[in-house]
């Protein structure tokens, strides 16, 4: 298996997603990806979480009704899906659609993939093994392969995409975003993933070459930035948890949410007290103009995508003000 050059597709520079909401009703979600391109975003990025809507399906169904935007997976976990499949399904995809197509791997919730009695004992070890075979396999390599976690016995793909999509990284962590750097195309940084984060991040990932940055953040724009404030403000409950803590060292009053989530009685108690301000800076919410300087200070960072997460009600017109 030899390494392979980064991959040739070429996405917006600054570009501007959103997400498509994991609980979004069936009979709205191609309308949601086709309203998304009518209104302008550069990319829609697919969720795939235990119990809801699988990735890869939704990324099909959603290019199909599609011309232009680029369309994400993510995050597909690495443990529940075989290298092989999993580079069919992706080639497929490229080949239907070339030049749209982002897929985004990493190593699953570990409580979700403890639920499947699947965690590995080494995520990183399986995370590498899985991304280097499945570039190899999507460049047209025939494999054979006994690694700790993948095992290929001549493996290749008979139908190889001429473009090829990049692989991303949905990682977190020092360790894991050194992995991504070596690794990956790229890098899906999740919520929230403001400029100071963007910037730590890159620090770590610290890529030889091209690597692409994809950071989602939880957003609303209303004219009334307070109002907008309180909109995005449920959308703060999983901050509440220590998983997230990697995405809040470097901001400025990281050790005051700290002791706000150990005050806190649970999730809801910790919403209600966050400040206006912190929600600020965790978010994107505000009027179109403070949106949109906001969007410039993560690309400034150094993200190339800025993924939008919808919250409140009406949600993609409402977003829709933020993009230049």
């Amino acid at each position: 298996m030899t390494d392979t050059a980064p991959t040739q597709s070429a996405p917006s520079p600054r570009a501007t997603g959103v997400m498509v909401p994991r609980d979004l009703p069936a009979d709205r979600v191609l309308s949601f990806v086709v309203e998304a391109e009518r209104l302008g975003f550069d990319e829609a990025w697919t969720v795939e979480d235990l119990g809801f809507r699988g990735g890869i399906a939704q990324t099909a169904a959603a290019l199909a009704v599609t011309s232009r935007i680029r369309i994400g997976v993510g995050i597909l976990p690495a443990a529940a899906r075989q290298v092989a499949f999993a580079a069919m399904e992706v080639a497929t995809l490229a080949e239907l659609f070339p030049g749209r197509v982002d897929v985004g791997v990493g190593h699953g919730s570990k409580g979700w993939m403890q639920q499947l009695d699947i965690w590995p004992a080494s995520p990183l070890t399986l995370l590498q093994e899985w991304l280097q075979a499945t570039r190899a396999l999507l460049h047209g390599e025939r494999l054979r392969l006994s690694g700790r976690y993948v095992t290929l016995d001549h493996v290749a793909l008979e139908m190889v995409p001429a473009v090829v999509p990049p692989l991303l990284a949905g990682v977190r962590g020092p360790k894991s975003l050194r992995l991504a750097g070596r690794y990956a195309d790229g890098t899906v940084l999740a919520e929230p993933a403001g400029p100071e984060y963007v910037a730590e991040a890159l620090g770590h990932i610290a890529a030889d070459g091209p690597h692409r940055v994809v950071a989602y953040n939880v957003a609303r724009v209303e004219d009334d930035p307070d109002r907008a404030v309180e909109l995005a403000r449920p959308a703060m409950a999983p901050f509440a948890l220590p998983d997230w803590d990697p995405h809040l060292t470097s901001l400025p009053f990281a050790e005051e949410l700290t002791r706000l989530r150990q005050d806190a009685t649970d999730p809801g108690d910790f919403v209600d007290r966050l400040p206006a301000e912190w929600i600020r800076q965790l978010s994107i919410a505000g009027t179109p103009e403070e949106a949109r300087q906001r969007i410039a200070a993560i690309h400034d960072a150094g993200a190339a995508s800025v993924v939008l997460i919808p919250a409140g009600p009406d949600d993609l017109p409402s977003l829709a003000r933020a993009l230049n």
